[in-house]
């Protein structure tokens, strides 16, 4: 039977990921009781198999990149106070373009996102090399975007769940949230898992991929799906990528809802050594299968980008579901269907930039406050409800 656990939180977090667990840095730094549970590890979904990016050169303006500018402010606060643990590197990234055609789509796509704070800088071809010095050469230039950073994903989650801690959050790994607990009125009012009867006043919908499932457990519609994704790991290397370098229509896959499998050329350097090679997307439920059409796609596009990686080693190759919502943006915020569940799902590759950003939102409203942001552009119930089986 499951006991109670004593003394009862004021909010439970769904999900150690890093968008959870900066909900509950957030909210245990503002004095509430925290209780986070997951099923599996921290950082054991999503977060584990991301790259870290934080980036605010892949949006368009509108409610994704007025949070990622938000969270660009936050995580450079976060760095500061949670020091090196997390590798956080304000290294920047680097948009390229093979034509001039692409260039000027560029040139108009940072027009426009210069009148809502970000900056970019336009490199032209024979510039190139002076921020990459192995980028193939004929290229017909590009943008430099200063704001964009990194962090190592699983490191930053757990640190902001040791943050929580130290403030007195309460952490249970290897829970699988089975039953949302509601009060007559309908209300959630805790959670049950395998072991635990968590009872509070409010849950934080943090589950990442399965984020449609708990909202199902709760009586409504949250249409989250997984969009696979592979990434390969170089040898160590000396630092020959020195930012984070994309291609021009990776910004295009990004915004894409096509189910089919899509990859663009996304290069980038580790504190470490070694080098990330992705992106790819295609929604194939929650199939793990290695595609080696996939790995060699990615390896031969990050090779026609910095020719220098075409005689290095790969070590292995991960894959993770990003969790995607047909608008691409993410549920923030109160769920106006059901009192006391709250979301901060769906952020599909943008989760670790938008973390701080999430977190903080939700605490606000959490505590009574007006949100920094406006958060109808993220409300849950946004999505027409499901058609009967």
């Amino acid at each position: 039977m499951s006991k109670p656990q004593r003394p009862s939180p004021d909010v439970v977090v769904v999900g150690a990921g890093v968008v959870g667990a900066a909900c509950a840095y957030y909210a245990a730094r503002a004095g509430l009781a925290v209780a986070v549970v997951d099923r599996g590890p921290v950082a054991g979904g999503t977060t584990g198999a991301g790259e870290g990016n934080l980036l605010v050169s892949d949006k368009e303006p509108g409610p994704e990149l007025d949070l990622a500018l938000l969270s660009t402010r936050l995580w450079l606060d976060l760095a500061e106070e949670l020091g090196e643990a997390m590798e956080y590197e304000p290294k920047g990234g680097l948009v390229v373009a093979a034509t001039p055609a692409r260039q000027d789509a560029l040139r108009a796509f940072a027009a426009e996102q210069a009148g809502v704070g970000v900056v970019a800088e336009e490199i032209p071809g024979e510039r190139l090399h002076e921020l990459e010095p192995h980028l193939a050469p004929g290229l017909a230039g590009g943008f430099h975007y200063p704001q964009d950073a990194q962090v190592q994903p699983a490191l930053a989650a757990a640190h902001l769940l040791r943050a929580a801690r130290r403030a007195g959050a309460a952490l249970h790994t290897g829970e699988t949230v089975r039953e949302l607990v509601t009060g007559p009125d309908g209300a959630v009012r805790g959670v049950v898992t395998d072991r635990l009867r968590l009872a509070a006043p409010a849950v934080v919908n943090a589950a990442g991929t399965w984020g449609g499932e708990l909202a199902a457990l709760a009586g409504v519609h949250l249409p989250v799906l997984p969009r696979r994704g592979f990434v390969l790991v170089t040898e160590p290397l000396p630092r020959i990528v020195r930012r984070k370098v994309y291609a021009a229509d990776y910004v295009a896959d990004v915004a894409s809802g096509s189910a089919a499998l899509q990859t663009s050329a996304v290069v980038e350097g580790t504190p470490g050594g070694p080098v990330l090679i992705g992106a790819s997307r295609e929604r194939v439920g929650f199939d793990r299968t290695m595609s080696v059409e996939v790995l060699h796609r990615l390896a031969a596009q990050a090779a026609a980008l910095f020719p220098v990686l075409a005689e290095v080693s790969v070590l292995r190759a991960y894959r993770g579901f990003r969790p995607y919502l047909p608008d691409h943006l993410p549920a923030i915020g109160a769920d106006p269907r059901v009192p006391g569940l709250y979301h901060a799902c769906g952020h599909e590759g943008a989760g670790i930039g938008l973390a701080p950003a999430t977190g903080l939102l939700i605490t606000e409203q959490l505590t009574g406050k007006q949100p920094e942001l406006d958060l109808a552009p993220f409300r849950a119930d946004r999505f027409p409800a499901a058609a009967p089986a």
